[in-house]
């Protein structure tokens, strides 16, 4: 069984964000991105660049080998 109150809310959000221009979204993503980097960095206790790199190997489990991605993520 689904929650009303949820399903309502998130429509809601998904209205919002379509009444928001290009660049606004694009802010938008950059900022939540930046917020769940910063949740990472204080749960996982580890600096910025830590984190980033940490975060960049985990999206490369189940790709196809790539000696530049390799090397990137060093």
């Amino acid at each position: 069984m689904r929650s009303k109150v949820a399903e309502e809310h998130r429509k809601e959000q998904i209205e919002d964000v379509l009444r928001l221009c290009a660049s606004e979204r694009v802010a938008l993503a950059f900022a939540l991105g930046e917020r769940d980097l910063e949740f990472y960095i204080a749960f996982q206790k580890v600096d910025r660049l830590t984190a980033v790199r940490a975060i960049r190997r985990e999206h490369q489990f189940g790709r196809r080998y790539s000696r530049c991605m390799n090397e990137s993520l060093q």
